[in-house]
Protein backbone atom coordinates (compact mmCIF):
# COMPACT_ATOMS: atom_id res chain seq x y z
CA UNK A 1 0.00 0.00 0.00
CA UNK A 2 1.66 3.00 -0.84
CA UNK A 3 1.90 6.41 1.59
CA UNK A 4 -0.64 7.94 -0.78
CA UNK A 5 -3.35 6.42 0.39
CA UNK A 6 -2.79 6.47 3.82
CA UNK A 7 -5.43 9.22 5.94
CA UNK A 8 -5.34 10.26 9.03
CA UNK A 9 -8.03 7.38 9.90
CA UNK A 10 -5.66 4.74 8.53
CA UNK A 11 -3.00 5.82 11.21
CA UNK A 12 -5.65 6.52 14.23
CA UNK A 13 -5.97 2.67 13.58
CA UNK A 14 -2.07 1.93 13.38
CA UNK A 15 -1.48 3.89 16.42
CA UNK A 16 -4.13 2.21 18.06
CA UNK A 17 -3.51 -1.49 17.13
CA UNK A 18 0.38 -0.32 18.17
CA UNK A 19 -0.49 0.99 21.47
CA UNK A 20 -2.75 -1.91 22.61
CA UNK A 21 -0.32 -4.44 20.85
CA UNK A 22 -3.06 -6.72 19.18
CA UNK A 23 -6.78 -5.30 18.63
CA UNK A 24 -9.54 -6.46 16.99
CA UNK A 25 -11.59 -4.20 14.97
CA UNK A 26 -14.12 -4.00 17.86
CA UNK A 27 -11.21 -3.27 20.15
CA UNK A 28 -9.96 -0.33 18.29
CA UNK A 29 -13.11 1.59 17.61
CA UNK A 30 -13.80 0.86 21.31
CA UNK A 31 -10.19 2.65 22.24
CA UNK A 32 -10.84 5.32 19.90
CA UNK A 33 -13.78 6.38 21.47
CA UNK A 34 -12.91 6.08 25.20
CA UNK A 35 -8.94 8.15 24.21
CA UNK A 36 -9.45 10.20 20.66
CA UNK A 37 -12.61 10.63 19.88
CA UNK A 38 -12.84 14.23 21.86
CA UNK A 39 -10.41 15.51 19.42
CA UNK A 40 -10.37 13.51 16.37
CA UNK A 41 -13.88 11.38 15.45
CA UNK A 42 -13.50 8.21 12.97
CA UNK A 43 -17.14 7.05 12.46
CA UNK A 44 -17.04 2.95 13.17
CA UNK A 45 -17.74 1.73 9.95
CA UNK A 46 -14.15 3.32 8.95
CA UNK A 47 -12.64 1.72 11.78
CA UNK A 48 -13.45 -1.84 9.76
CA UNK A 49 -12.93 -0.32 6.40
CA UNK A 50 -9.71 0.80 7.81
CA UNK A 51 -8.65 -2.69 9.14
CA UNK A 52 -9.48 -4.19 5.80
CA UNK A 53 -7.44 -1.75 3.98
CA UNK A 54 -4.51 -2.08 6.40
CA UNK A 55 -4.93 -5.65 6.43
CA UNK A 56 -4.68 -6.22 2.55
CA UNK A 57 -1.94 -3.38 1.90
CA UNK A 58 0.39 -5.50 4.53
CA UNK A 59 0.31 -2.97 7.06
CA UNK A 60 -1.38 -4.97 9.62
CA UNK A 61 -1.44 -9.18 9.77
CA UNK A 62 -4.35 -11.00 11.06
CA UNK A 63 -5.30 -14.36 13.24
CA UNK A 64 -8.50 -15.62 14.04
CA UNK A 65 -9.35 -16.83 17.55
CA UNK A 66 -10.44 -20.06 17.96
CA UNK A 67 -12.13 -19.59 20.78
CA UNK A 68 -14.96 -17.79 22.09
CA UNK A 69 -16.76 -15.52 18.73
CA UNK A 70 -14.29 -16.94 16.37
CA UNK A 71 -12.86 -12.69 15.95
CA UNK A 72 -10.13 -11.54 14.27
CA UNK A 73 -6.97 -10.65 16.04
CA UNK A 74 -4.95 -7.71 14.40
CA UNK A 75 -1.32 -6.66 14.84
CA UNK A 76 0.70 -4.46 13.37
CA UNK A 77 3.34 -5.63 10.32
CA UNK A 78 7.11 -4.30 10.11
CA UNK A 79 5.76 -2.77 6.94
CA UNK A 80 2.77 -1.31 9.41
CA UNK A 81 4.91 0.02 12.07
CA UNK A 82 7.76 1.77 9.50
CA UNK A 83 4.64 3.80 7.97
CA UNK A 84 3.06 4.39 11.64
CA UNK A 85 6.60 5.51 12.80
CA UNK A 86 7.05 7.77 9.52
CA UNK A 87 4.16 9.49 9.97
CA UNK A 88 4.78 10.10 13.76
CA UNK A 89 7.93 11.59 12.32
CA UNK A 90 6.52 13.77 9.38
CA UNK A 91 6.36 17.41 10.80
CA UNK A 92 4.16 18.51 7.91
CA UNK A 93 1.44 21.45 8.89
CA UNK A 94 -2.11 20.36 8.26
CA UNK A 95 -4.19 23.25 9.39
CA UNK A 96 -7.15 22.86 11.14
CA UNK A 97 -10.83 22.03 10.54
CA UNK A 98 -12.60 22.71 13.58
CA UNK A 99 -15.80 21.87 12.02
CA UNK A 100 -17.82 23.40 14.78
CA UNK A 101 -21.66 23.50 13.69
CA UNK A 102 -22.32 26.66 16.14
CA UNK A 103 -19.99 28.75 14.04
CA UNK A 104 -21.28 27.91 10.77
CA UNK A 105 -25.12 28.60 12.11
CA UNK A 106 -23.70 32.01 12.59
CA UNK A 107 -22.21 32.06 8.99
CA UNK A 108 -25.26 31.48 7.66
CA UNK A 109 -27.47 33.99 9.87
CA UNK A 110 -27.97 31.63 12.78
CA UNK A 111 -29.79 34.00 15.91
CA UNK A 112 -26.84 34.27 18.47
CA UNK A 113 -29.43 34.70 20.93
CA UNK A 114 -30.58 30.96 20.31
CA UNK A 115 -27.36 29.46 19.66
CA UNK A 116 -25.34 31.52 22.02
CA UNK A 117 -26.87 30.12 25.66
CA UNK A 118 -26.08 26.22 24.50
CA UNK A 119 -23.10 26.55 22.84
CA UNK A 120 -21.79 28.39 25.90
CA UNK A 121 -23.39 25.98 28.36
CA UNK A 122 -22.02 22.80 26.03
CA UNK A 123 -18.23 23.83 25.84
CA UNK A 124 -18.59 24.87 29.71
CA UNK A 125 -19.36 21.30 30.23
CA UNK A 126 -16.70 20.10 28.02
CA UNK A 127 -13.87 21.85 29.78
CA UNK A 128 -15.15 20.66 32.83
CA UNK A 129 -14.91 17.03 31.77
CA UNK A 130 -11.45 17.61 30.51
CA UNK A 131 -10.40 19.51 33.90
CA UNK A 132 -11.67 16.77 35.61
CA UNK A 133 -9.94 14.10 33.82
CA UNK A 134 -6.60 15.98 34.09
CA UNK A 135 -7.20 16.03 37.70
CA UNK A 136 -8.10 12.34 37.64
CA UNK A 137 -5.42 10.50 35.56
CA UNK A 138 -3.19 13.24 34.27
CA UNK A 139 -0.30 11.14 36.02
CA UNK A 140 -1.21 8.21 34.58
CA UNK A 141 -0.94 9.89 30.89
CA UNK A 142 2.21 9.82 28.60
CA UNK A 143 3.42 13.18 27.71
CA UNK A 144 1.81 13.05 23.97
CA UNK A 145 -1.73 12.37 26.07
CA UNK A 146 -1.24 15.01 28.45
CA UNK A 147 -0.22 17.47 25.71
CA UNK A 148 -3.64 16.43 23.95
CA UNK A 149 -5.50 17.04 26.89
CA UNK A 150 -3.95 20.04 27.50
CA UNK A 151 -5.16 21.55 23.76
CA UNK A 152 -8.74 20.30 24.28
CA UNK A 153 -8.94 22.36 28.10
CA UNK A 154 -7.18 25.27 25.83
CA UNK A 155 -9.41 24.90 22.98
CA UNK A 156 -12.28 24.66 24.96
CA UNK A 157 -11.70 27.66 27.30
CA UNK A 158 -11.12 29.28 23.86
CA UNK A 159 -14.70 28.49 22.49
CA UNK A 160 -15.89 29.49 26.25
CA UNK A 161 -14.44 32.99 25.85
CA UNK A 162 -16.01 33.06 22.00
CA UNK A 163 -19.22 32.22 22.92
CA UNK A 164 -19.28 34.59 25.75
CA UNK A 165 -18.12 37.37 23.37
CA UNK A 166 -20.68 36.31 21.27
CA UNK A 167 -23.60 37.07 23.82
CA UNK A 168 -21.83 40.36 25.07
CA UNK A 169 -21.72 41.70 21.17
CA UNK A 170 -25.04 40.15 21.24
CA UNK A 171 -26.64 41.92 24.27
CA UNK A 172 -24.74 45.58 23.50
CA UNK A 173 -26.50 45.13 19.95
CA UNK A 174 -22.90 44.55 18.06
CA UNK A 175 -22.91 45.88 14.51
CA UNK A 176 -22.53 43.48 11.80
CA UNK A 177 -19.04 43.30 10.11
CA UNK A 178 -17.49 44.79 13.01
CA UNK A 179 -14.83 43.23 15.45
CA UNK A 180 -13.95 44.49 18.92
CA UNK A 181 -10.95 42.27 19.47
Amino acid sequence: MADARLTTASFLVLGIIDKLGEASAYDVKVEAARTVAPFWSVPHAQVYAQCDRLLEGGLLSQVRQESGRNRRVLTLTDQGRAALQGWLDDPAFVPVEARERGILKLWFGGRPELLGPVQLDEHRRTLDDYEELASSVGELLTRGQWDALEFGIRYERMMVDFWQWVQRRDEEGGDEGTTDR
